[in-house]
């Protein structure tokens, strides 16, 4: 993630998050307990099993806090790592490892957490041809992050905001009065804006499905329907538009969901409640 590494947005984020410790006086305690001229190294430990997401960001951050500081990678991003892993180890002034050790272990194990939780489901449909999707059910501030993370982690992208796609939703739909005036809408505005995005209808029944299949659309969404139907769905669409599961869905159920014969199931659980990784941070 090199390319982040100049981007003004960033390290103006990056100083944000850390002026959530640092306003006022400062680390406080650091500053009155830990020399001034002391230097040391601290290593970065998993405690349980994760995928390692947001080394360069955990960098960046130590970074921002003390330029001297070194940061070294023990496990690259996108690492399966056991417990009792060194992830990483900082070199450098002592004061600055501690100052910053709370956010940048916040990155990490966010992150981390991510990418862990998107490989469990990604594992579960091996094989299948499905692909696992995120949603926009993250963090307010930290979708970028959060989606780099279900890349770690071996899943893809759905939209990363509202202008990206077309996405007709169920309250789209009562507003518009029905799919195919949602749709025939959707077709309008790209008319008369000039622009060529894809266009994606959620349904909740059959009936619905071959509504959409009738349409000029890219994708439809399957919500919250049964495996059954499903498969009964896939048996309809022939191939004619990709189709995708959503609502639902676990890293129980999901092989089944996959089976069905779906191009991509989207999980809102990757960010909206993926379990932070467990991660610690160790002076030497």
């Amino acid at each position: 993630m090199e390319s982040f590494q100049g981007n003004h947005e960033l390290i103006s984020f990056l100083k944000n998050t850390l002026r959530e410790d640092l306003s006022h006086h400062g680390d406080i305690t650091t500053l009155a307990t830990v020399p001034e001229d002391l230097t040391g190294e601290a290593r970065i430990i998993s405690r349980g099993n994760a995928v390692i997401a947001g080394q360069w960001i955990a960098e960046m951050v130590f970074k921002n806090v003390e330029p001297r500081l070194v940061y070294q990678n023990a496990v690259e991003d996108g690492t399966k790592v056991l417990p009792n892993t060194v992830i990483s180890r900082i070199s450098g002034p002592v004061r600055g490892i501690l100052t910053g050790e709370r956010s940048a272990l916040n990155f990490l194990a966010r992150l981390s957490g991510v990418a862990t939780i998107t490989n469990q489901f990604v594992e579960k449909i091996s094989g299948t041809g499905a692909k696992i999707l995120d949603t926009r059910k993250t963090t307010p501030g930290l979708r970028f992050l959060e989606k780099y993370a279900v890349n770690v982690g071996g899943g893809h992208n759905h939209r990363f905001g509202l202008s990206d796609m077309f996405l007709i939703k169920e309250n789209h739909i009562k507003a518009a009065g029905g799919i195919t005036p949602a749709v025939e809408k959707c077709h309008a505005f790209m008319h008369a804006q000039q622009i060529n995005l894809k266009i994606e209808v959620e349904t909740t029944n059959l009936n619905e499905v071959q509504e959409a299949l009738k349409l000029k659309v890219d994708r439809i969404m399957l919500d919250n329907m049964s495996v059954e139907m499903i498969k009964e769905a896939v048996r309809l669409v022939d191939g004619k538009v990709e189709l995708e599961a959503s609502g639902g869905i676990n890293v129980l159920n999901v092989r089944d969901y996959a089976l069905t014969g779906v191009n991509y199931i989207s999980i809102g659980a990757l960010t909206h409640s993926a379990p932070i990784a467990d991660l610690t941070l160790l002076l030497d």
